[in-house]
């Protein structure tokens, strides 16, 4: 297996810009392919104002604003990745996307190249099973923000070679990141334990346990957490979170996976968080 030198990564939106800019940072060409140049240029665009707030903050500095942003191509030609050592798949949570993608990218992609899924919920064996590379598919489950969330989830198919766990693992470490290995089980370690308590917190709710505000104050309040579960469920996304509680009740069968009926009201409504400037807050 090659070193790992040029990361391609599909989808440009707030993941993907998140993952190029982490991967740049950590010093790796970065190719991003979206699927239209307008979205791909405004991916950059977001970096760019990203560099120039933290410049301002004294946080960053014109080169270091200059480095990365030199390292990252955006592109709308699937082709580009076709050299790239290791593609990280960052588009919708939806299976049939995925596995037709990674079927696409398995044709482009150079032997020997890893292919790895950033999803947050979904069975990376089932995309494995899409190439003829398995040996060489794992999950890579970045948090959002990626550039501030400290953790990543590297995600064992029972299909992946060691060897390519390995390079996964060195490849988040190298962006600064802690590496948890985890098995390809729905949700992995951080969503199956997450999910249950933001739905729950949505059940509270509907029966009138206490307003949405006093929820969000109590849990900051008396766990300390940075934020409230309503708040945390506008910036994961509320249809993705609908789909993440999908994943994980169709594996586990368990009622606290059941998407509570408030979420798929939201979603059908078109309110989905901060991405849609209304959720359960308004933006």
């Amino acid at each position: 297996m090659a070193e790992i030198k040029r990361i391609g990564i599909l989808g440009s939106g707030i993941m993907g810009a998140g993952l190029a800019e982490v991967a740049a940072r950590a010093g790796y060409d970065v190719v991003v392919r979206s699927r239209s140049l307008a979205a791909a240029n405004e991916m950059m665009a977001t970096i760019d104002k990203g560099f120039i707030r933290a410049i301002e903050r004294g946080k960053a500095t014109d080169e270091d604003r200059a480095a990365v942003l030199g390292r990252i191509t955006a592109t709308d030609q699937l082709a580009a990745v076709a050299d790239c050592d290791l593609v990280i798949e960052s588009v919708i949570e939806d299976l049939s996307v995925k596995l037709a993608l990674f079927g696409e990218l398995d044709r482009v992609l150079k032997a020997g190249a890893i292919l790895a899924t950033n999803t947050s919920t979904l069975p990376v064996i089932e995309l494995a099973k899409a190439t003829q590379r398995p040996e060489l598919v794992c999950g890579i489950h970045f948090f959002n923000p990626a550039p501030v969330m400290t953790v990543v989830e590297v995600v064992r198919p029972i299909t992946a070679s060691d060897e390519t766990i390995a390079a996964a693992t060195e490849f988040a470490k190298r962006c600064g990141k802690d590496v948890v290995e985890t098995k390809d089980h729905a949700g992995f370690v951080v969503n199956a334990l997450l999910f249950p308590y933001l739905n729950n917190a949505v059940h509270m709710l509907e029966r009138g346990t206490a307003p949405m505000e006093s929820i969000d104050m109590a849990m900051k309040g008396g766990c300390n957490f940075p934020m409230g579960p309503f708040a945390l469920l506008d910036l994961v996304g509320l249809d993705t979170s609908v789909a993440i509680l999908d994943a994980l009740h169709a594996q586990f069968g368990d009622a606290h996976y059941a998407a509570a009926p408030t979420l798929r009201k939201m979603v059908s409504d078109g309110h989905l968080g901060r991405k849609s400037k209304r959720g359960f807050y308004t933006y």
